[in-house]
């Protein structure tokens, strides 16, 4: 039975849905977590660094919601400040320089909205990842595995390409937001959700991403082994297939696959 997309987005944000952390860990190997954007500090809201895939050295970033409360408020609940981004961006570019492929896993309600980090440069930081990950000369996967709002998820999505989990959401912004823009009444989400196309089924018709990953009926978190185990494999697919296009003209095809939509 297909879900509505309210129905998708609340599956999107269940406490116990398996994060960034899991999916690194279960998949990757000899994963080192570096720190830091070497301008004001680290962000547990975004956790990163190199890890071994198949034998090949990748670098691996992911938006970090946490487990149990205590963690997940020490993570900012998966919402970055600047200095993530700009962490992300460190590492990728590290990751350019040493010729490493990069796989990045979304999961925000979108970038932190808070007075300290519009002060720190929320806006440019999102824009210079967007700006900087266009013209990368690796490959860039990545992997929506809940939710993934606005910019704060565009800045880890500009991929050569991208899946989605079956219950995972992609939207300007968050339900509620739009309902109170457009009708002044948050409480109308559920039917802002349905107007959005913001689940994997909807943005899959417009090209937006490359696949749907299964989940169980219930969720990734019924099964999360098996989830990972089908994350591996459109990884692995996706790395054979951008391993054929010379580095100098992955920007080029980045570039066209996003002039398409």
């Amino acid at each position: 039975m297909s879900k509505t997309a309210w129905e998708k987005i609340k599956i999107a944000r269940m406490m116990d849905r398996p994060t960034s952390e899991y999916y690194i860990n279960k998949i990757f190997t000899d994963f080192i977590e570096l720190h830091g954007d070497r301008n004001y500090a680290d962000d547990a809201a975004i956790i990163g660094g190199i890890a071994m895939y198949k034998g090949i050295p990748v670098t691996v970033i992911g938006e970090e919601k946490g487990t149990d409360v205590k963690d997940k408020a020490r993570r900012n609940f998966g919402s970055p400040h600047p200095e993530g981004y700009r962490k992300a961006l460190r590492l990728m570019k590290q990751a350019e320089k040493f010729g490493r492929p990069i796989i990045n896993f979304v999961d925000t309600q979108g970038a932190y909205c808070g007075m300290g980090a519009e002060e720190r440069g929320q806006g440019e930081a999102i824009a210079k990842n967007l700006e900087e990950m266009m013209a990368l000369k690796v490959p860039v996967i990545s992997v929506f595995i809940g939710e993934g709002g606005s910019g704060g998820a565009l800045a880890l999505a500009v991929a050569d390409r991208i899946a989605m989990l079956e219950n995972a959401v992609y939207s300007i912004l968050s339900p509620e937001g739009f309902a109170a823009i457009l009708w002044k009444d948050a409480q109308k989400a559920e039917q802002a959700a349905d107007v959005m196309k913001i689940a994997a089924d909807e943005l899959l018709k417009l090209d937006i991403i490359e696949e749907i990953i299964p989940e169980p009926e219930e969720g990734a978190q019924v099964d999360p082994d098996s989830v990972a185990n089908l994350i591996d494999d459109f990884i692995s697919r996706s790395l054979d297939i951008l391993s054929q296009i010379p580095a100098n003209k992955l920007p080029d095809y980045r570039y066209k696959r996003f002039r398409r939509l």
